[in-house]
Formats: C-alpha cells, structure tokens, sequence
C-alpha cells in the first residue's frame, strides 16, 4: 500500500515537473532574422535579437522589423534637380535604410514596432531630408559631371544625410534613373530653366554641328576612300598593262629578230641559188639572146649591190668590234707605255709608218676610182655604140623594103627608137652600179686599211722598223709609177675628148646639113619624111659615136704602151678584151703589193696563218671540217652556203672564246684572200 502511494507520488510529481518544464517552454518567444522582439510589462521594456521569456499577463511581446528597408525619391520634370549650370536633371534615387540595433527602443517609442517598417511612413519621415540633401549635393555639380560621377555623387548625398535618422541608419543609396529634363518642363519665366534653355540649346546646336560635321567627315572620307581606292585599283592595271605590253613587245621583237635572222640566212641561200641559176641560163642563152642577157646582167648587178650593202653592215658590225677589242688592247698598251718609255718611240715611229701607208692607201683607192669611172664611161659607150650598130642594121633592112611597106617601116623605126632609148637606159643603169660598187669598194678597203693600221699599232713591235722601211721604199716606187701612169691616160684622154669634139661639131653641120635637105623633101609625104629623117639622124649618132670609138681606141693603145714598159720580163696570161685587162693587171699588182705587205707586216695575219696552217690537222679545211662534224651539221645544211655565211653559222653555234676569235680570224682572211662568196661546195667541205 505505502509503495502504491509512492509509485502515485511520484508519477504525480513527474507530471508536475514535466508540466512546469512545458509551460516554462511555451513562454519562451524565438524571433527569426531581421526581426526582434521588444517585450514590456513586468521588468521594465527590453529587447531580445534572439528569443526570450514572455509570460502571459506578465508581459507584452511586439515584434520589429530591423531588416534594410528601401523607397525611392523621384525629382523630375519641373521639380527636377537643379546643377551648378542650371540645368535640370531627372533624378530617381533608391535609398536603403534600417533600425540601428542600438536605438531599437528609441524606435519603438517614437514610431512604433508595427509603424517602423512601413514603407510609405519612411517616405514621409525622410523624403524632405532626403530630398535637401540630393538639392544640396546636385547644386555643386554640372550636368554633366553629374551624369559621369555618380560614384562621387552618391558618396556626397550620403555624407549630406549623415548618421543622424532619430534610430535609423542610412545603409546605401543608388541612382537608378539620371537624365536631363526635357526642354518642354522647363518654364521659361523662370531665371534658372532660362539659364537652362540657353545652355541647352547652345549646347545641343553645338552638337547637332557637330554631329553634321561629323556626317559630312565621314561622307567625304567615305568618298575619299572610295577615290583613292578606285585610283589605286586603276594605277594597278594600268600598271598590269604596263607590264603586259611590255612583254608582248618583248616577245614579239625576240620573235622578230628570229625570223630576220632565218630570213637572212634564207635569203642569202636564195640569192647564191638565183646567182648559180643566172650563171646556168649565161650560158644556155649567151648565143642567141645578147639582149636578154643584158638585162639579165643588169639584174645580177643589181642583186651584187644589195649583197654589197649586206657584206658592208657585216664588215661595220665586225669593224665594231674590232673598235672594242681595239679600245681593250690600247688600254693593256697604255699600261705598258707607262711602264716602258722605249714602246713609246716605237709607237711614235709606227704612227708615221701608218701615216704614210694611209696616203698610199689613199692614193691607190683615188687610182682606182679614176679606173672604176673609166670602165663605166667606156661601157656606156660600148652599149650606146652596139645599140645604134643594131638600130643601123636594122635600118638598112628596113629601107630596103620601105618603098614597099612604109607603115612597116615607120612602125619598126619607132621600134628600134624605144630599143635604142632602153639600151641606153640599161647602159646608164650599169654605169651607175658600177660607180656604187667602186665606192662600195673603195670605202670597204679603206675602212680594212684603217682597221688594220689601228691593230697593227697596238701589236707592232720593234722589229717591224726594217720593214716600215722596205714597205716605204716600195710604197714610194709604186706611187711614182701610179702617178706616171695617171698623168699618161689623162694627156691621151684630154687628146681624145678634144678629137671627140671636133667630130661633134662635125656632126653639128652635118646635122644642119641634113635639116635642110629635109625641108627640101617637104613634098614628099609625112610617113616617107619621116623615115628619111630617122634614117639620117641614125647616120649622125652613127658618125659621133664612132668618133667617141676612135678616142677610146687611142686611150687603149696609151694604155698598152704604158702596161708594155712594165711588163716587158713578165709572163702573163692576160684573160679579157678591151680595156679590161689593163685593169685586171694594174688590180693585180697594187692587190699583190697590199697582200705582201699585209702579210709581212701584220701578227695577227701570222696568228690565222699558225691557226689555219700549222694547227694539228693541218690547214682551214680540216679545222672547218671539224668543227662541223663537232656542231652536228650536215653536207644537206651547208652546200648551199658561201664560206663568210658558213663562218657565222659555225660561230652562232659556239660558246668558247678561243673558237669564237678563230672563226672571226678565218672571216677576215676568207675576206682579205677573196674566198668570202665563194661556195662552200667548191672547197670539197
């Protein structure tokens, strides 16, 4: 029974001590973060941030909102914010503020627990002191250093504020809206929105200025680009032309002087196959058709002068470039002449040696000039005189039937008129080829003469002064007889010409004469007139010319007597009629002489002797020989090839210098010795 009572007492006293720890419980107050709890009644007002005791009846439990609160002041349109330049700026201003946990109770008295987080009842406690604070920071700033320093300007409207809220504490403020106030806000009897008007609009016209200027900026470099680049792009094909063309050009003059080289060649095979078929139709027709051939002859001349102009380019070219070897060996002697003045006395005395051979050379070509016009005078004069012994055998055949058939007669006397007129034609032409081919000639040696001279003086040495005065000795002996020749063939030549005269003005009355036993046969009809007249005009060039004959014949038999004193101990096959072997012979020994002479007296003629002759083969044939079986050539390629074109083929193939100086050595000797135009076939190559 007692440990009934017990087990009861202490379940009843459990139930006590449970119930009291419960109850004590239920009075504790917890609080969640941002709030507390301000608890008045018995034991004065305190303030709990985590939790307390409140007792029913004993005490009375409110709760506070301490968590930052935030509410925005707007100052736009005409209450906008006024800057220092009296501009106004729409200003929206976010402020975040809360109870400070030291005056928490300061707060709850003044204001209340409920009251102190409502949004609208901070807006009425700070808007005014807010607001001064944003009209008191605005002031000192300019719009635009408003618009650009925010940060300044929100530490500067939280120093205006200050700590001092009656319990509240400002935790930051933001600027979530600045822009100027539209000009229609602004009133205009306002001294300040006046001042702002202005500025605005000084400002905005300055940068609507500028803006514009900035536009056409932008529209003229635009522009300017686009030129520049359109001039770029130009200059870069004109420049792509440029170059274009330029090559074209290029190519084409390559191309064109290929095809003149193979026309050259081709041209030059042509013109020895034209000769060689000229020659063969000589002899076929040489019986029957004299006239044909002079034509044929005339041609033939013709075609020997333009290969003469063509062998004088290639001299001139060559003549080239001997100048240049020339300049470099004069060069090496001028070195050598400072070194030893003995060569220079030498040179001096080679000088007057080449002085002299000059005149001679001079005097030969003047002597061969007088020859070369002789020779064409006295053609001329051979054609015209054949010409009228033809018009005059004609005529006797004609008169002898022209009682018969004077229209015949009239027709074949007009006839031999052309004839007659086209030999004399043909005989002026040959004339004249002649007189081209003598100066052709004459200058061609000249120029030998002095080319040589030049290499002569840069090679001579000292022991040419016994032939300079061996070759003086003779080049004074031919001069002599060169001069006694002359003046002979000039005094028989003025005796002719005088006779040649007399017979003229014998021909002139004679022509009087027959003048006026035609207008005695003034009756007989105009066609027999005609010929009567024709017939005795024929009779006085016949008279003339044969007077012109006589001369010639006596200039001739001067010549003989002359050629006779020089030659009585030579023996010589004379070849030729007329007057031509009086020149054949005076070309002969002045030709021999200058190849003597050359021979003797030149070094480089003795270098083409030792290449050509003493050379391992054995002479020019077996070094030509070889060298085409070197290059490839074959018979087919070259036998229709003269030997000076063979040698330039042979050089355009080689590279070597020493093969390059012997092919231009062998030209000048094929040159000097008369071989150039001959054909390769007849060498046996």
């Amino acid at each position: 029974m007692l440990g009934e009572t017990l087990i009861i007492i202490l379940i009843v006293a459990a139930v006590i001590v449970f119930g009291t720890i419960a109850l004590v419980a239920s009075f504790y107050k917890k609080i969640p973060q941002g709030k507390v709890i301000v608890r008045t009644g018995v034991g004065g007002s305190k303030v709990f941030f985590n939790g307390g005791m409140v007792v029913p009846i004993l005490h009375r439990m409110e709760v506070m909102d301490i968590s930052v609160q935030n509410f925005e002041i707007n100052r736009e349109g005409k209450n906008g914010l006024i800057c220092k330049d009296h501009l106004r700026a729409d200003i929206r201003v976010a402020f975040f503020v809360r109870v400070n946990r030291d005056n928490v109770m300061d707060v709850a008295q003044a204001i209340g627990c409920e009251r102190a987080s409502d949004t609208s009842l901070l807006i009425n406690l700070f808007e005014a002191k807010f607001s001064e604070a944003l009209k008191t920071v605005g002031k000192q700033f300019d719009f635009i250093d408003l618009y650009n320093s925010r940060d300044e300007l929100n530490n500067m409207v939280r120093k205006a504020i200050g700590t001092d809220l009656n319990g509240y504490i400002l935790e930051d403020c933001a600027i979530d809206h600045l822009e100027q106030t539209p000009p229609s806000f602004l009133d205009p009897d306002n001294i300040l929105d006046s001042e702002g008007i202005k500025k605005i609009t000084e400002k905005t016209a300055e940068q609507k200025i500028l803006a514009n200027k900035i536009r056409n900026d932008e529209v003229k470099t635009i522009k300017k680009q686009d030129v520049e680049r359109k001039e770029a792009v130009l200059e870069l094909e004109k420049q792509q032309s440029e170059a274009e063309e330029k090559q074209k050009r290029e190519i084409a003059n390559i191309r064109s002087r290929e095809n003149s080289a193979a026309s050259m060649v081709e041209q030059e095979e042509r013109l020895k196959a034209e000769n060689a078929r000229i020659r063969v139709d000589e002899e076929l027709e040489i019986a029957n058709q004299n006239k044909e051939r002079q034509v044929i002859i005339a041609q033939k001349n013709k075609e020997k002068v333009d290969a003469v102009e063509s062998e004088r380019l290639e001299k001139e070219r060559m003549l080239e470039e001997t100048e240049r070897e020339k300049i470099v060996s004069l060069a090496q002697i001028a070195k050598e002449k400072a070194l030893e003045e003995e060569k220079r006395n030498i040179q001096d005395v080679i000088k007057e040696r080449i002085i002299l051979e000059k005149s001679v050379v001079e005097e030969q070509e003047k002597i061969k000039d007088t020859q070369a016009f002789a020779e064409a005078e006295r053609l001329k004069k051979v054609s015209i005189t054949k010409a009228e012994q033809e018009a005059e055998e004609e005529l006797l055949k004609e008169v002898k039937s022209a009682e018969a058939q004077r229209q015949a007669a009239e027709i074949k006397a007009k006839q031999k008129r052309i004839d007659a007129d086209a030999d004399f034609m043909i005989a002026e032409k040959q004339a004249e080829a002649t007189k081209v081919l003598a100066k052709a000639k004459v200058e061609d040696e000249a120029a030998q003469g002095l080319a040589e001279a030049k290499v002569i003086e840069s090679k001579a040495q000292a022991q040419e002064l016994q032939a300079t005065a061996d070759a003086k000795t003779i080049e004074e002996t031919a001069i002599a007889e060169a001069k006694g020749m002359e003046a002979k063939a000039q005094a028989i030549e003025k005796q002719g010409m005088a006779e040649a005269k007399v017979a003229q003005e014998k021909a002139l009355v004679e022509a009087q004469r027959i003048k006026a036993e035609a207008e005695a046969n003034k009756l007989l009809d105009e066609a027999g007139r005609d010929l009567e007249e024709f017939r005795l005009k024929l009779q006085m060039e016949k008279d003339l010319e044969m007077a012109k004959v006589n001369v010639q014949k006596d200039i001739a038999l001067a010549q003989a007597q002359i050629m006779s004193e020089g030659l009585k101990a030579a023996n010589i096959d004379i070849v030729g009629g007329d007057s031509m072997f009086f020149e054949k012979i005076i070309q002969s020994i002045t030709s021999s002489k200058s190849v003597d002479r050359f021979v003797n007296h030149s070094q480089t003629v003795q270098e083409i002797k030792h290449n050509l002759l003493d050379s391992e083969n054995g002479n020019m044939l077996e070094n030509v020989k070889n060298m085409i079986a070197k290059f490839g050539l074959t018979s087919e390629d070259i036998r229709n090839l003269s030997v000076s074109a063979l040698l330039l083929k042979l050089s355009s193939y080689t590279n070597d210098s020493k093969e390059k100086n012997m092919l231009e050595n062998l030209m000048e000797h094929a040159k000097n010795t008369g071989l150039a135009d001959i054909p390769v076939k007849t060498l046996g190559i």
